[in-house]
């Protein structure tokens, strides 16, 4: 049998060629799937994954709300109370120097708030005189120029706010007994902050260590460096802003008595508290401030109280934050403005105090982990 010959170009007669498809890929006609759309796909997908991981991660936080912000509150103590222990500690043994700074701050921040209930005890009666007088003073600037409100429209105002107290009575009661079950939910967050504070003062260092024990091998050199680099951004940023709030506290408590607000060290130990949360919490405490000046002392004064949030607003923003700041943390005031915004809108106060310390510890620990790794 003679055999056939081979066909142009090493081709077997009857065997049809497969010819290749755009893009070098084989398959039905229509099916090919851009390398662009492709990549979106698969990012697509994993940031459906980590959202969901976020989200469900928010959801256990919300269920364990008070055990996370008893841990938040015990790492804020220890950053601000473990220099005092280590500088005591060269001088007595650990515990003893823990003991002493523990409780050294219980006993100046219990008698901080004993002066404060004091000092409102003693202003009472001539608050509560110094109050209406300045209600009846109020009244009379709207009724003057530029407002020229009428006498009926105040008294109509006054007349429908005690109907509203006298028609929700029952709902005002009910909310005060949730407030007093609040209360001893902070109560108990703080008991238990103080002692996770303690111990974290005595032993962190070994908490730390034990922790990096249960990681694998290959991964603890990086815990480490990415720990290393969250905690001095977390104990950096927390001593300054206390650093800000007690210098804008300082500066309010004097600007108050010398214009003789009443209550000034209440408002004062207020503003303190409320400069923690950046950019929003200084102008609120300054704003009850003037609410109280104008009450107690009148328009002239409430306006000076006003101004003072402007002139405290770009110290601090200015001098205090380029000074004490930045030598912690460095972070865009845009983006210290939508972290305030979303940790509020997430978990309301709690959520603004903590959402720039977070922020400033995450962005540490990216910065840190892709920066060159120290050779050893």
């Amino acid at each position: 049998m003679r055999r056939q010959p081979a066909a142009r170009g090493g081709r077997t007669p009857g065997r049809r060629a497969v010819e290749p498809r755009a893009g070098g890929r084989s398959g039905r006609a229509g099916g090919h799937v851009p390398a662009g759309l492709q990549r979106a796909a698969g990012y697509a997908w994993r940031l459906l994954i980590i959202g969901a991981a976020l989200y469900a991660a928010l959801v256990l936080l919300g269920r364990l709300a008070l055990p996370v912000v008893a841990v938040f509150v015990g790492l804020v103590v220890t950053a601000v109370l473990r220099p005092v222990a280590d500088v005591l500690g060269r001088r007595m043994p650990r515990a003893v120097a823990v003991l002493f700074t523990v409780l050294g701050a219980i006993l100046l921040v219990a008698g901080l708030f004993v002066l404060i209930g004091e000092t409102i005890a003693g202003e009472w009666t001539r608050l509560g005189d110094e109050f209406r007088g300045g209600l009846d003073r109020i009244e009379r600037w709207l009724e003057g120029a530029p407002f020229h409100i009428q006498p009926s429209t105040v008294a109509g105002l006054q007349a429908k706010f005690g109907a509203f107290i006298s028609a929700h009575r029952s709902t005002l009661i009910s909310t005060a007994v949730g407030e007093a079950t609040r209360l001893i939910e902070i109560v108990t967050g703080a008991v238990l902050a103080l002692f996770c504070s303690v111990f974290f003062i005595h032993s962190g260092d070994t908490m730390w260590q034990w922790a990096q024990r249960q990681l694998p091998a290959d991964a603890r050199r990086t815990w480490a460096r990415g720990g290393r680099a969250a905690w001095r951004a977390f104990a950096g940023y927390t001593r300054g802003i206390m650093i800000v709030a007690a210098s804008n506290a300082t500066l309010v408590g004097i600007a108050l008595t010398v214009l003789g607000v009443p209550l000034a060290l209440p408002l004062t130990v207020l503003e303190f508290f409320a400069t923690l949360i950046p950019l929003v919490g200084s102008p609120i405490a300054m704003a009850v401030a003037a609410v109280v000046a104008l009450a107690a002392k009148g328009p002239v004064t409430a306006l000076i109280v006003l101004a003072l949030i402007i002139v405290i607003g770009q110290i601090e923003g200015h001098v205090l934050h380029p000074l004490v700041m930045s030598w912690a943390v460095s972070i865009h005031p845009v983006a210290v403005a939508l972290s305030v915004t979303a940790g509020a809108l997430l978990a309301g106060v709690v959520g603004a105090a903590v959402a720039v310390p977070l922020v400033s510890v995450l962005w540490a620990v990216v910065s840190e982990l892709r920066s060159p790794q120290p050779k050893v």
